[in-house]
């Protein structure tokens, strides 16, 4: 579980979102944090427990930092109003695997997983892979559990491609997937939940639904060309 201090920290954040308050309240950031970290470790050992590719990880390798990155932004607030971990086989900063991603933020929280927006090379082999073993992902995404709690994959603005990618046809019964630019199916968080005790163990049930989604992927993109 999370402390409720935790997100009350987050929430006066939002409403303080500049250095001067911050540094007022850094013993409050730093309490925040470490529960954070404790909470991304227990979840880390539930995946690790039927994913095997992220037992080697720690929570400093899935956690990210508070800090935004303002320099080609318009929203200059130097703070980000959440605190976020992303457990994949290559740690956080791994652009080029499928992983499971965990948002917390008063009023937003959710759960997701799959892979954001891939380069050109490893959406080539995701493609190619739903193309070839479509009925193996109907399998997977038609599971009761990952439906009943993420539905499909997401479709939001500027995910989908409004003809078929070159060298499919529209006529394709994966066509709606192999349109698709980036594989995310995601799944919102009460509040109630984030500070009730059943967090990790809830956060790491929904992460078992969807890994045998991530592990298609992954199989897709450790594929040599």
């Amino acid at each position: 579980m999370l402390q409720s201090s935790s997100i009350q920290f987050l929430q006066q954040l939002k409403l303080n979102n500049n250095k001067p308050w911050f540094d007022e309240h850094r013993k409050q950031y730093e309490a925040a944090r470490a529960d954070f970290i404790n909470l991304t470790s227990d979840v880390l050992n539930g995946i690790a427990a039927f994913d095997t590719s992220v037992a080697h990880l720690q929570a400093k390798d899935c956690i990210f930092r508070i800090n935004r990155d303002v320099r080609f932004s318009k929203n200059k607030a130097p703070y980000k109003t959440n605190m976020a971990m992303y457990i994949s086989k290559g740690g956080k900063k791994a652009l080029n695997c499928a992983g499971y991603y965990l948002h917390i933020e008063p009023g937003q929280a959710f759960i997701a997983g799959g892979i954001w927006m891939p380069m050109a090379p490893e959406l080539k082999k995701i493609r190619q892979e739903i193309d070839y073993s479509f009925a193996d992902l109907k399998k997977i995404l038609k599971q009761k559990n990952f439906t009943a709690t993420y539905g499909d994959l997401d479709r939001g603005e500027g995910v989908v491609l409004s003809r078929p990618p070159k060298g499919y046809e529209a006529d394709n019964d994966a066509i709606e997937y192999l349109k698709l630019k980036s594989f995310i199916a995601s799944s919102t968080l009460p509040d109630t939940v984030l500070t009730s005790k059943s967090l990790a163990a809830t956060v790491v049930k929904q992460f078992h639904y969807l890994h045998p989604f991530v592990q298609f992927l992954n199989q897709a993109l450790d594929h040599e060309e």
